[in-house]
């Protein structure tokens, strides 16, 4: 209980919870651990955010919905290794990267319209799609990197203009037409309403099945943008890519405050969130730390974030 004049943590953690996390990580970073202030480190801590926010943007949507998705890695590594199969047999970036978008697309479309028309939980069907994505991408390259890609790599690694990575420009073009899309159409609004409450949507006649389509849509697409990034900046196809991706993701979107409940959740929250994780593991990265560790730290760090998500929602009712 509060007074409408007393301190709310819920409401503090609702509008500047993340923000403030942010800021805390940031500054102990800088003053405890060497050489994280360095622009170069941060400039590398930007690029290797990259593909991780480019799919949290995506699965912000799902997440909001009140489902999930756990195949993001699979699909990236798939969406990856075709884009770059695509560039060494045709040797065209722009074919490269429709080939890339589109499986990723497609992937995204059978998920959307198999949880829609048969009513499976999301979780199982992305947890079957993060079976066949993996399974696919080792049948179709054999098990072995695709090299020899030109200047694909451009996409991961080069600069526009000598100066800003295009990989950061990348994330700011989807940056923004993602913050559009959910915060500007009504389809954003009517991801909101389903999630919120999805019986009233419908009573509204809001499409709910539709939104939940285009919105796993919409992740498929950032699944294979991300695939075609990372391998890009591999310059190379791994097949091997991408495994774990899809737990710093959906820790970045919880993190970022998205409930996994749905019905609440922001892009600016996702990238904050993304941030957060990033500097994270650059931190344990510079400190040395053995990557189980870092393990068990992500473990925790999505634990507590729920935790907070639950008790900030349980302060409200």
């Amino acid at each position: 209980m509060h007074t409408k004049s007393g301190f709310s943590f819920a409401q503090f953690h609702a509008k500047y919870g993340t923000i403030a996390i942010f800021a805390v990580i940031f500054i102990l970073s800088a003053v405890l651990v060497p050489n994280f202030a360095n622009p170069d480190n941060l400039k590398n801590v930007l690029r290797q955010m990259v593909v991780v926010t480019l799919l949290a943007f995506g699965v912000t949507f799902v997440i909001i919905l009140g489902h999930i998705d756990v195949s993001l890695g699979s699909v990236l590594a798939l969406c990856g290794c075709v884009a770059a199969a695509a560039m060494k047999s045709t040797n065209s970036v722009a074919i490269a990267v429709a080939a890339g978008l589109g499986v990723g697309l497609v992937t995204g479309a059978v998920n959307g319209f198999i949880v829609t028309k048969f009513a499976i939980p999301a979780f199982i069907m992305t947890l079957a799609m993060t079976t066949v994505a993996r399974g696919s991408v080792l049948l179709f390259t054999g098990g072995r990197p695709i090299t020899n890609l030109g200047n694909f790599e451009e996409i991961g690694n080069g600069n526009l203009f000598g100066l800003v990575p295009i990989s950061i420009v990348i994330l700011a073009l989807f940056l923004a037409l993602s913050w559009l899309l959910l915060n500007t159409t009504k389809y954003g609004r009517h991801v909101y309403a389903v999630g919120g409450n999805i019986s009233a949507a419908i009573a509204s006649g809001i499409d709910a099945n539709g939104v939940v389509k285009k919105s796993f849509l919409y992740n498929g697409l950032l699944c294979g943008l991300a695939g075609v990034v990372l391998m890009s900046r591999m310059d190379s196809g791994q097949p091997a890519a991408g495994i774990g991706y899809e737990f710093d993701a959906i820790t970045a979107v919880v993190v970022g405050g998205t409930s996994l409940a749905g019905g609440r959740g922001t892009i600016i929250g996702t990238l904050i969130g993304s941030a957060i994780i990033a500097i994270i593991n650059n931190d344990l990265n510079l400190l040395n730390v053995h990557s189980y560790w870092q393990q068990i730290a992500k473990g925790l760090i999505i634990l507590v974030a729920v935790i907070l998500d639950v008790s900030t929602r349980r302060s409200r009712t």
